[in-house]
């Protein structure tokens, strides 16, 4: 758990550090994804970079999974993709990493429901039957 307040007080990404509460609620959904990425022997190449950018721009929060067997490694490993790719650490977990990058055109969650809002006061059965 100290490894990832060092990492992300240490990442600097352009969007700043996620504050407590954002960063348990990110871990709290994140609990339920599975890995996106796996990043083998071979680390960061090109290619791994570009499907992180990737699935970060599709799906926001992303776990990633690596074959990184040293723990420090895991840390350097996510702070240069948070670096790279202006993410935010949420987690390191074993060989799991957690990252976070807001979509830029994305529109706060509680924006749908107050789309949703009728109008005016709610229809019920009775007031489409009329007065007896």
């Amino acid at each position: 758990m100290n490894a990832v307040k060092t990492t992300a007080a240490s990442a600097g990404t352009a969007a700043g550090a996620l504050r407590g509460a954002d960063r348990r609620a990110l871990r709290a959904r994140a609990h339920a994804l599975k890995p996106v990425v796996w990043i083998a022997g071979n680390g960061l190449t090109p290619g791994v970079m570009a499907e992180l950018d990737r699935a970060l721009h599709a799906h926001e929060l992303i776990k990633i999974h690596t074959a990184a067997g040293d723990r420090a490694a895991r840390e350097v490993l996510l702070e240069d993709i948070c670096r790279t790719l202006g993410a935010e650490p949420v987690q390191i977990i074993g060989k799991t990493l957690v990252a976070f990058r807001a979509r830029p055109d994305a529109t706060p969650e509680h924006a749908p429901a107050a789309a949703r809002r009728r109008k005016g006061p709610r229809r019920t059965k009775r007031s489409f039957q009329g007065s007896r």
